[in-house]
């Protein structure tokens, strides 16, 4: 049938309605496709929205501190042992072990070595504080701004003690870190670190204060350190701690790590500590730390109940240095410390580090129970023995040990048992420290060599090998033992 058929006999009124209807719908269809295609597959919102969630925002500090921060290269030489080297340290109980199999009389190597750190700019004439192991041995050290210049850096002064370096570039106008309190840090605020982790320059971290004047084991116990969270790791030491105030509160020094790497605890030295050492090496004085001369321990609970206390606080004193200051005040054996100076005392890693703090020849009231009573006595500090500071009685440090030790006296000598030997009053990190070595031992013989005054000791140390094993036989109490030394190459 054809078209013109087709339309002759379905004229009728309802055929065109309903073709202009499919016609139309067909229009329609197409019109919506092609509207479709024009629009946009993807809409993005650009507006400006305000924070859902009011979290700090540090980039305020950063904008007002941030290039007061610097980054520091150190060259140094080390010599190292060239061949197969044992690979345990020297205080894991292995050494010895394979330490027999090593070759003996290796010849040493000298080798350069750059170190990575950071620091804080402290006055616009180009003053740098870092920590002193980022210098320290250091023939060459260059800083770099935020703004590219970089320096030539003099060495000022360290104190190994409290790893605190101060440094100066010839440079002026510079912008400066401003310096807080960290006597008023508490638990749980916020603090930030820069530095140059991995030599990542001017990065910045975050986290919150763990604990305050907390006593590292290991460590030197005259740094109450601050404990954070605050991601730290190699090459971040020397940067500044800083509040929300964008003030400095401590130096970046050290991570709690099995694995070389930042692993949740990091541990930073207080402002005020820091800035006590860096007015004294500013002003080429040498640095003092308060002493009292005893020997204290933690009060346990059995021990507290025997000593009739209320609670195990304080520090016990379990000896006392003649003609010490602690012995001219009429402390005595026995005694707790609760008080000092007026801060309370509940473990000897609070009472250490404040009393390191004071400036020698300071009054303070030290409060203390004694049989269960409580008393106030006012002890005059004195100076810790070392360099720096000799003690009536013959004292002195010994670097290569990094300890202090005192001349025996008659009495004391007579009361341990003993004819010869220097007692021990501080120790520091290192081979003493790793050997078991503590304060109010005795040290009689080193090397089979016996030791009676503190000069001679430095004298024997001096001449022994470095890295191997040294017997040292120590009278502890009424028992006399031998221990193994491992020391460094001399003047390392």
């Amino acid at each position: 049938m054809g078209l013109s058929n087709f339309l002759r006999n379905h004229s009728g009124k309802g055929f065109w309605p309903a073709l202009f209807m499919v016609f139309a719908l067909g229009v329609n269809l197409l019109t919506s496709g092609l509207a479709y295609a024009k629009e946009p597959p993807l809409r993005i919102d650009t507006s400006p929205q305000k924070p859902l969630i009011n979290l700090p925002d540090f980039t305020p500090i950063i904008n007002r501190v941030g290039d007061a921060v610097v980054n520091i290269s150190s060259t140094s030489t080390k010599v190292v042992q060239s061949g197969v080297q044992n690979p345990f340290p020297p205080d894991s109980p292995f050494y010895q072990f394979f330490q027999q199999f090593m070759a003996p009389n290796v010849p040493a190597v000298k080798e350069k070595v750059q170190d990575l750190g950071s620091g804080f700019i402290v006055s616009p004439n180009g003053y740098i504080v870092t920590a002193a192991h980022v210098v320290k041995g250091a023939q060459h050290i260059m800083v770099s701004l935020t703004n590219h210049q970089v320096y030539k850096a003099k060495l000022i002064g360290l104190s190994k003690r409290y790893d605190t370096a101060l440094l100066k570039i010839d440079a002026h106008n510079l912008p400066t870190m401003p310096i807080g309190n960290s006597d008023t840090l508490k638990p749980g605020q916020w603090v930030l670190a820069i530095g140059a982790p991995f030599g990542f320059f001017n990065t910045v971290t975050q986290g919150v204060v763990g604990a305050v004047n907390r006593s590292l084991p290991n460590d030197d116990p005259y740094i109450p350190f601050i404990q954070t969270d605050v991601p730290i790791n190699p090459g971040n030491s020397g940067g500044p701690l800083i509040n929300l105030s964008g003030q400095a509160v401590g130096i970046n020094d050290q991570i709690y790590t099995s694995s070389g790497g930042y692993m949740g605890l990091s541990f930073s030295i207080p402002i005020n500590t820091v800035m006590r050492v860096v007015r004294d090496l500013a002003a080429h004085k040498p640095i003092e730390f308060g002493w009292l001369g005893v020997e204290v321990q933690d009060v346990s609970v059995k021990m507290s109940e025997a000593l009739r206390l209320k609670a195990p606080v304080g520090a016990l004193i379990a000896s006392i240095v003649p003609d010490s200051p602690a012995a001219k005040a009429g402390l005595k054996p026995g005694d707790v410390i609760v008080t000092f100076n007026g801060h309370p005392v509940y473990n000897i890693g609070e009472l250490v580090p404040m009393v390191g703090a004071m400036q020698p020849g300071a009054k303070v009231k030290i409060g203390i129970l004694r049989n269960g009573k409580p008393m106030t006595l006012e002890v005059t500090i004195g100076t810790l023995p070392g360099k720096h500071g000799q003690s009536s009685g013959g004292s002195g440090e010994v670097p290569r040990l990094n300890i202090q030790v005192q001349a025996l006296t008659k009495s004391a000598a007579k009361n341990l048992g003993i004819n010869h030997g220097v007692l021990v009053i501080g120790v520091g990190a290192g081979p003493a420290q790793q050997a078991g070595i503590t304060p109010g031992m005795v040290i009689q013989d080193i090397g089979q060599q016996a030791v009676d005054t503190p000069e001679q000791l430095r004298q024997i140390v001096s001449a022994l090998p470095a890295n191997q094993p040294i017997p040292v036989r120590v009278r502890n109490g009424k028992q006399s033992l031998y221990t193994v030394i491992i020391l460094p190459p001399s003047g390392s």
